[in-house]
């Protein structure tokens, strides 16, 4: 199952291990892929209130529009707008969904810009139009939603935007929803040291349902972007690995093949190593120290290699048969 970060590398970013001290980390375009995929998920999520008044199957996103502040000199695009129809009205409203992966103090000032833009140029065909904030940096508490304006105690203006904050996102809420957007992003969410391998490993879990319902590429996009946020720890990673083998036996070729990038680095690395400095050496080590699993693993890697059938069994002291079948 292919799951590089392919879509990543095409806006010019490289894919990296860890999540702290990282930068140039791709969230906004990690964020807009997500919700171009994932639209009826993220809203049934994040605002399940909001998702009983649309229609998704009236939902299309439109072109990139180009808004200007004239004051503060600055044309920026829209990151997603979309057109859906609300049940209420009966008719088609516009929602603007904008990421943002840092502190910005007048934020609130440049959502009123962009609404304000919008309700310009499309008020005659929308007349109901939802911002909504996504904050995703690990600083974003309590983030400003409102621009008001009064005197003399009257209200001149009144404009709120609907936002959510991942860092006050509680992440046990979500590990039983079943949900691929509570998958991708259940890293951002608030946890504390202490809970990491308890994080990591209902984030496999929930790995593992959404592979019997998700296509292939549907997947891969979830354990990307997931990838972005995790921190390798190889020897955590690999008790976790056979926790899981042996919890869900018949899964544990499924288990393989979804080892995200975080915890496939050590693997891949130590694998990698041992071709370069001789095949028996690396391999042999590893044997010793493997299980079942990371024996499987090598084997396909072997193979790939252009091994013949009989040298991965002597390499990996698996019978014939089974390599056979991989």
């Amino acid at each position: 199952m292919a799951t590089e970060l392919s879509w990543i590398q095409q806006v010019g970013e490289e894919p990296q291990s860890g999540n702290y001290g990282r930068k140039n980390i791709p969230h906004d375009e990690a964020f807009k892929k997500l919700l171009h995929t994932f639209f009826a998920e993220f809203i049934a999520l994040f605002f399940p209130e909001l998702e009983s008044q649309l229609d998704f199957s009236q939902t299309r996103f439109l072109m990139q529009e180009q808004l200007v502040d004239v004051v503060g000199e600055e044309a920026r695009t829209l990151d997603l707008l979309l057109e859906t129809k609300y049940i209420g009205t009966d008719a088609f409203i516009l929602i603007h969904l904008e990421p943002q992966s840092y502190r910005q103090a007048d934020f609130h000032e440049r959502m009123f810009i962009y609404f304000s833009r919008l309700f310009e140029r499309h008020r005659k065909e929308h007349q109901l139009i939802i911002p909504i904030a996504i904050f995703t940096s690990s600083e974003s508490k309590n983030e400003r939603n409102s621009l008001s304006m009064s005197i003399l105690g009257e209200d001149i203006l009144q404009f709120r935007f609907l936002k959510f904050e991942l860092i006050n996102q509680p992440w046990r809420r979500f590990i039983e929803s079943n949900n691929p957007v509570a998958a991708a992003l259940l890293a951002k969410m608030g946890y504390n040291k202490g809970e990491e391998r308890e994080l990591r490993l209902a984030y496999l879990r929930m790995l593992l349902q959404l592979s019997q319902r998700l296509d292939n590429a549907r997947l891969a996009l979830v354990m990307s972007i997931a990838d972005l946020y995790f921190e390798p720890d190889p020897r955590q990673d690999e008790e976790m690995l056979r926790e899981l083998a042996n919890q869900y036996a018949k899964e544990s070729e499924v288990i393989m093949e979804l080892m995200p990038a975080w915890m496939r680095q050590g693997y891949e690395k130590g694998l990698e190593e041992g071709l370069e400095k001789g095949i028996e050496k690396g391999i042999e080590k590893g044997i010793a120290q493997g299980t079942l699993l990371e024996r499987q693993h090598i084997a396909r890697r072997l193979l790939s290699k252009g091994f013949s059938p009989r040298e991965v069994a002597d390499t990996t002291q698996l019978p014939i048969e089974e390599i056979r079948k991989l």
